[in-house]
């Protein structure tokens, strides 16, 4: 094995993920580092072979490549000042260790071994080697699984050796735990832009333009300029319809002066092609011709752009240029090295030329590049079934639908933003064809010499006949490299698994694919076997023409899959900085950010949790403060315990549970006076059960339920807000994808807005309209399930087995959410009737936690009011920020009501991510069985007019109304440590999410420890623990800003202020506020922002909410209240 000299000791020392993208190993200049890093590489491997046998020989002979892999030691120290510690850690290596191996040792060994693998996996990185570095990072995973949160290095490595194997699933969770843990990690810019990238294919739009917009406000060093990241968020309005908005973004860029030649390749091909497919941009005469003005330009720009000479070759056909098409179409095979899209178009042509045996061929070229693309075997169906070929029609026919298959998650997740009308029922249409080939052939006589010659040759005879000459040198310099990619994508053994590769497309262009052949299967479906072969021709180029036109944003940055997106962004960039110096990179961008003293923290964490705990005072924690370094900005805050992991949904309980208990009956209990209402009993009832239906509420009472009717409302204030959801009408226990025609998860409705006046209009006439109609009733088993609260769970399952062959009912409803009760000058009334209920479920109480936030959160310490009629669905989720809620059912028509208790909400978390839908950005049905087969247990029940329903926190519910009613309903917080524990749970997952928490959960622990007086130890100590941690970080974060020059100016609070969010990222900022100086709009942000906008927090203005000396009085009063009374007292 050979020996490293001092100096590339030091250099492979520096060595890690965060070097991804700046050092191109693959460049000439760079051959001795490579050179180096194949040698370490070599070694390691050696090491790690003898690794599992502690014997001290192998162990004291690969000491010198081990050594190069440990990782930056704590607080700011660099590997350079390592020489003493080196030393040190040589000692147990000396001639006597082979007599005896100590306990010390074995640890030292371990410790070596398990650093081995993760150097081995950044230097994999760096080489490009991505499965071998995920296999590596892996198998340190596995060794670090209770602390691998310390190694910031390791998570950002490992999430870009998933985001480069399409492991999108697991990118994204590496990367968002990454910029919770380490919001000012040294690459955050880069993890943004590719968590933008990866959402925007996921359909997330709204999460990836946050992402991209965040990747801008970085200083960091990038391997992408800030021109690329504003044109990945023009894309992102494109594929949003929002072509506006993206034409303004691509023409911003295009009257920039340093735009590079491929970037203003690329905004033009975006254009053109907008301008070729996108109506609402002018006249068809005037946008053909700006189409083709600026593809052109695009080629001008970049002439090696067969994407571009694809897409000029579209705009020709589609204007009957038929000679100018074949030639852009030959140009984009010679500069694409043969693309399955452009053969399938060069198909088309030979079609309507009448020439199909050329025809065959370019469809065969097609399908052999992507055996996936279901535009291409579709018209190869088609120019079958013209010529008479039953049987290979069929057989084209059913390939295109076995993609269909894997493709239409993706396509239901998008379809609601980014599909026309015309792609709704493409699958159906090409199964009726299918249906009816079948028919014929079943009828059609067997084959016989005498019969009629065929015109063309089978498919089987096709796929292995020579084809011509150019075609065949084309194809086979793509097939060429289609082994390498497909190696690339081999599925990579231990955890945590990918996603399975067969769910995301190797073809280079798959989401263009799903839209691009969208209406050419209604085209089919229209068709017989006796239709002419010029209308066959028709349908084929409709295949491709008119929805290539529903595919505005195909080009080859953003259609190609989300990893060939990144790389031709960064492949500019390589070459910009492929004089980059290693020392320049190590000393400037790393070793000057926090991440040189957090990345590998594992062995100071015992000293933080020793140092900071709940039993200290004001003061020592102040002293303590004061010894941590502000040389770097603090560290991430968070509420939870000190050192604990970043949070995650947690597993479902292990318990299989027999099929009475996955239909538990739902607890509920029946008052009969007043008296009942207000006794202990019932809150105690409803604390105990996931959820809980208060019957007989109303009567018990006396509550007026008539304030609430939509008569009264339209009295009081008839001009009041709505807001609309469109929904389509269906079952409560189905929820079909009418495009598919199979039951999904996705829950699509879109929102609107009115006035109460106007929807009470549609109220009453969808009522009236129901009593001629007898059918708009509803489904007659809804009906059936509100007879008798006995059949509020078991008897229902009956109903979900016979009704899965239901037909599909398309009729859209309108349904009525979000009304805002809370002006108490327009509804004093209204809430004056609800101080009738009893303290627990007040909106308004000293026992609910929501009242002691000062300000106030709509719809949660305010009431807000549904206006329904039947079919009107709440989708899927849990309260914001896991709070207990409050409905309460207005009638006169009853709603039921599906629930999953708190445990198990993990398992339904896994199942919208199995169904490729975000649990806490997406709207959601979930399917009955499939939560079955996932032992999920499913509380089902109907809430009948005056009933109410008690959520318990964390409870996972979804709601659908059987009749016309109004409901209302509010949140609450109980004084309890589970609501607590559950709410500051939520509220980091929400960071790591990059979701908002609308409660201020910092805020609002503040004023608990101002206004109550704890006697519970578990939730004291949860309190205590937040405050501690909040007054840490506001005396660290104070401390760094004094050491930065910048004074901290005093502003208070004002009276019911509302709590300030930061701007940009959107997490609470509690007490030091930052804002920029020369806005004229005072936006603020946290430290981790500001900081990105000023590294030297020059022209950032300081604000203080609270004087220190208020927030210590509070920490230190804030004590267990030792009392046998009630556990808290206003």
């Amino acid at each position: 094995m050979g020996q490293l000299s001092f100096e590339d000791d030091c250099l492979i020392r520096e060595l890690d993920s965060r070097y991804y993208g700046f050092l191109d190993l693959s460049n000439s200049k760079n051959a001795e580092i490579r050179t180096l890093v194949q040698q370490t590489i070599t070694n390691l491997q050696n090491y790690i072979a003898n690794g599992q046998v502690h014997d001290s020989k192998n162990f004291s002979d690969n000491k010198n490549a081990i050594q190069k892999f440990e990782p930056l030691t704590q607080e700011g120290e660099h590997m350079e000042n390592t020489s003493s510690q080196n030393n040190d850690e040589t000692k147990p290596y000396d001639t006597n260790a082979n007599e005896k191996v100590s306990t010390i040792d074995e640890k030292l060994h371990d410790d070596h071994y398990v650093n081995a693998l993760c150097k081995l996996g950044h230097l994999h990185l760096l080489l490009g080697e991505y499965s071998e570095a995920l296999s590596a990072y892996q198998k340190y995973l596995r060794f670090r699984e209770n602390n691998y949160w310390t190694n910031h290095a390791f998570i950002y490595g490992i999430g870009v050796a998933y985001f480069k194997l399409r492991c999108f699933k697991w990118a994204i969770k590496s990367f968002q735990e990454l910029l919770y843990l380490s919001p000012n990690f040294t690459c955050a810019n880069e993890v943004h832009l590719r968590l933008g990238l990866m959402l925007k294919h996921c359909g997330e739009f709204h999460v990836a333009q946050k992402h991209l917009q965040l990747a801008l406000l970085y200083t960091y060093p990038s391997t992408y300029s800030e021109l690329q990241v504003k044109f990945q968020i023009a894309h992102l309005y494109e594929v949003q319809n929002k072509h506006k908005a993206a034409k303004d973004g691509y023409e911003f860029l295009l009257n920039e002066k340093n735009i590079s030649l491929e970037l203003k390749a690329d905004v033009y091909r975006q254009l053109g092609w907008m301008y070729h497919c996108v109506e609402c941009l002018g006249e068809k005469k005037e946008r053909e011709a700006n189409a083709l003005n600026f593809l052109q330009k695009s080629i001008e720009a970049d002439p090696k752009s067969g994407q571009s000479l694809y897409l000029l070759g579209r705009c020709y056909a589609g204007i009957n240029k038929v000679h100018d098409a074949f030639l852009a179409y030959r140009n984009s095979v010679e500069k694409s090295e043969g693309n399955a899209d452009t053969w399938c178009s060069i198909g088309v042509l030979y079609q309507q030329q009448n020439q199909p045996t050329d025809a065959l061929q370019a469809y065969i070229c097609a399908v052999q590049l992507d055996k996936d693309h279901k535009a291409a075997w579709t018209n190869l169906g088609i120019l079958y079934e013209s010529c008479g070929q039953l049987r290979d029609a069929y057989a084209c026919y059913l390939n295109a639908t076995k993609q269909i298959s894997f493709q239409s998650s993706l396509i239901r997740k998008k379809q609601a933003i980014r599909m026309k009308k015309d792609t709704i029922g493409l699958s159906k249409g090409l199964s009726q064809r299918i249906t009816f080939l079948e028919g014929q052939l079943s009828q059609a006589p067997l084959p016989s010499i005498t019969s009629k010659r065929r015109q063309l040759c089978s498919i089987e005879e096709a796929w292995n006949l020579p084809i011509s000459l150019e075609m065949n040198s084309r194809q086979q310099q793509t097939a060429q490299m289609l082994p390498r990619q497909v190696t690339k994508q081999s599925p990579v053994q231990g955890p945590p698994p990918p996603y399975p590769h067969s769910q995301l497309s190797q073809s280079p262009i798959p989401a263009k694919r799903i839209k691009e052949d969208g209406t050419g299967h209604q085209e089919v479906t229209q068709n017989n076997s006796q239709t002419s072969a010029q209308n066959l021709i028709n349908i084929s180029e409709s295949l491709n023409q008119r929805n290539f036109n529903a595919m505005p944003e195909s080009n080859k940055n953003s259609e190609q899959s989300v990893v060939d997106t990144f790389d031709e962004i960064s492949n500019d960039i390589y070459k910009q900085n492929e004089t980059i110096k290693l020392e320049r990179l190590s000393h400037d961008a790393l070793s000057n950010n926090e991440d040189s003293r957090y990345d590998y923290i594992g062995a100071d964490s015992a000293d933080l949790s020793t140092t900071f705990k709940i039993q200290m005072d004001s003061k020592q924690l102040m002293a303590a403060v004061k010894l941590l370094p502000i040389d770097e900005p603090p560290v991430h805050c968070t509420v939870l315990q000190v050192n604990a992991p970043p949070p995650s949904p947690p597993d479902c309980p292990p318990q299989k549970l027999t099929q009475d208990q996955l239909l538990p009956p739902t607890p509920s209990v029946h008052l009969e006076n007043k008296k009942n209402a207000f006794s202990p009993q019932l809150q105690e009832f409803c604390l105990k059960h996931p959820i809980a239906v208060v019957r007989g509420l109303a009567g018990a009472l006396k509550l007026d339920l008539g304030l609430f009717s939509t008569k009264t409302l339209v009295e009081a204030n008839p001009d009041h807000s709505v807001e609309v959801r469109t929904q389509v009408h269906q079952s409560p226990d189905e929820n079909w994808d009418t495009s598919q025609g199979k039951r999904v998860w996705a829950c699509i409705s879109h929102r609107s807005h009115t006035t109460i006046a106007k929807y009470a209009q549609y109220q009453a006439s969808s009522f009236q309209d129901s009593l001629k109609d007898e059918s708009d009733k509803g489904f007659p088993g809804s009906q059936a399930m509100s007879d008798s609260d006995s059949k509020d769970s078991v008897s229902n399952s009956n109903i979900v087995l016979k009704r899965k062959k239901h037909k599909i009912n398309s009729k859209m409803l309108r349904f009525g959410t979000n009304v805002d009760l809370s002006d108490e000058k327009k509804w004093k009334p209204q809430l004056t009737e609800l101080q009738k209920l009893p303290a627990f479920a007040r909106v308004i109480s000293a026992a609910n936690m929501l009242s002691h936030v000062g300000h106030v959160i709509l719809g949660m310490n305010t009431v807000q009011l549904y206006m329904k009629v039947p079919g009107s669905r709440t989708p899927g989720h849990q309260e914001n920020n896991n709070f207990c809620s409050i409905n309460i059912n207005i009638g006169p028509g009853d709603c039921e009501w599906f629930a999953v208790p708190d445990a198990y909400w993990g398992g339904v978390h896994n199942l919208c991510e199995k169904n490729n839908i975000s649990y806490l950005h997406g709207s959601w049905w979930p399917v009955l069985e499939d939560l079955y087969k996932e032992n999920i247990p499913v509380y089902r029940f109907i809430q009948k007019p005056g009933d109410l329903v008690w959520v318990n926190a964390g409870c996972v519910h979804w709601v659908q109304s059987i009749g016309w009613c109004n409901n209302i309903a509010w949140n609450v917080g109980p004084l309890t440590a589970r609501q607590y524990s559950l709410a500051i749970e939520r509220y980091e997952w929400n960071k790591v999410q990059a979701f908002k928490s609308i409660v201020p959960m910092v805020h609002l622990s503040w004023n608990l420890a101002r206004n109550i007086k704890v006697s519970d130890t578990k939730l004291f100590e949860l309190i205590k623990m937040c405050l501690l941690q909040t007054l840490k970080n506001v005396l660290h974060i104070q401390e760094y800003v004094k050491s930065k020059g910048v004074e901290i100016r005093f502003n208070g609070r004002g009276k019911n202020e509302a709590s300030h969010y930061c701007g940009q990222c959107e997490v609470e900022v509690f007490n030091v506020l930052f804002i920029k100086e020369q806005e004229k709009r005072h936006v603020v942000h946290c430290l981790s922002c500001a900081l990105k906008l000023s590294p030297s927090l020059q022209g950032i203005v300081c604000l203080e909410e609270y004087r220190l000396s208020e927030l210590q009085r509070v920490y230190d009063s804030f004590t267990l209240h030792r009392t046998q009374g009630l556990a808290y007292t206003q």
